[in-house]
């Protein structure tokens, strides 16, 4: 099975640039999508049907705001949508899909980036996130938990670590949830067998970043320790380029 998660910046504006094109010619068997600002009536759904895909759509109340989605080859078993608590769902950040005895979740972290109060909502959305896997995994043991979590784990995964220590998403912090959250029993696939600096996932619009690869690896698989016999490869796609994100890759 390989897995993307893609957080496409606007579906619309990625679909605009070529990902549909994309996505027929990579063939991933699961797509995680991020950031859709988008309800499923704005998004081309036939031509998802089109190329092979099932579909499945959590938007934000809020237009034009955040929202998760799912594209699939094979129909799930079942799909959950959000996380049964109004304050995180209204955001559209959590969208679950089960094959078997495996579950796949897309999922989007809030950014901190805007203030203080978007910053302690961050937190909070933490230690709810962490709390609720750790439940769901007592029923779903198998989790593959994809999508951007707008945290940097380690120095190895920001480009120039010193200059970002009181930025959010490279805060001590957020780094020591990152830390305890993986102690919980999971691994981050990619680190779990690529081990050099300079891989990221998401670089600022700003100062040719992306050129330069001033960038931030904030977009993970995690899996549960279940599933560490069955990593069979990781990527990272940084010449996809339909967003300030690229594509990440997990092959089970």
């Amino acid at each position: 099975m390989k897995i993307v998660s893609y957080n496409v910046n606007g579906i619309r504006s990625a679909i605009s640039k070529g990902l549909l094109q994309w996505i027929e010619q990579y063939q991933p068997d699961v797509l995680c999508f991020q950031e859709l600002k988008a309800t499923p009536d704005q998004i081309p759904l036939m031509d998802f049907e089109m190329l092979g895909y099932n579909h499945f759509w959590f938007p934000a109340k809020k237009k034009g705001y955040s929202g998760v989605g799912m594209i699939c080859k094979q129909k799930p078993d079942n799909i959950v949508y959000g996380m049964n608590n109004p304050l995180y769902d209204d955001e559209g950040r959590f969208l679950r899909a089960d094959f078997g005895d495996l579950s796949l979740v897309s999922v989007y972290h809030p950014s901190g980036t805007t203030g203080d109060e978007r910053q302690e909502f961050k937190m909070q959305w933490l230690s709810f996130f962490r709390g609720y896997v750790n439940e769901l995994r007592k029923e779903r043991p198998n989790l593959v938990l994809s999508g951007d979590y707008n945290i940097c784990h380690e120095a190895i995964d920001i480009n120039n670590p010193k200059a970002h220590v009181t930025s959010s998403g490279f805060l001590p912090e957020e780094r020591e949830w990152f830390t305890e959250f993986l102690g919980d029993g999971y691994v981050d696939s990619f680190r779990h067998l690529v081990k050099e600096a300079n891989r990221y996932s998401w670089w600022s619009y700003r100062a040719n970043a992306r050129e330069k690869n001033l960038g931030w690896r904030i977009d993970y698989h995690i899996v549960t320790e279940s599933l560490v016999n069955q990593i069979k490869s990781v990527d990272i796609l940084p010449d996809v380029k339909h967003s300030d994100h690229c594509p990440i890759v997990l092959e089970l």
